[in-house]
């Protein structure tokens, strides 16, 4: 059987942490900012990890 290749939109937006989480960047973070509180701004800055079968779904299309 071949190889699966990798979800090209996935790896740009998610990325594997060395202990097998899944982590990615908050969204709503590019544009119409001025109506975005700051507090909202500053916690959109962090990352933040995905679990349970979404994760799953996830590493499969980055196929590891």
């Amino acid at each position: 059987m071949p190889k699966q290749k990798t979800h090209s939109g996935v790896k740009k937006r998610f990325s594997l942490t060395a202990t097998g989480k899944v982590k990615f960047a908050r969204p709503n973070k590019g544009h119409f900012l001025t109506t975005k509180s700051k507090s909202r701004k500053r916690k959109l800055r962090k990352g933040s990890y995905i679990a349970g079968k979404n994760a799953d779904n996830i590493k499969t299309l980055l196929a590891k």
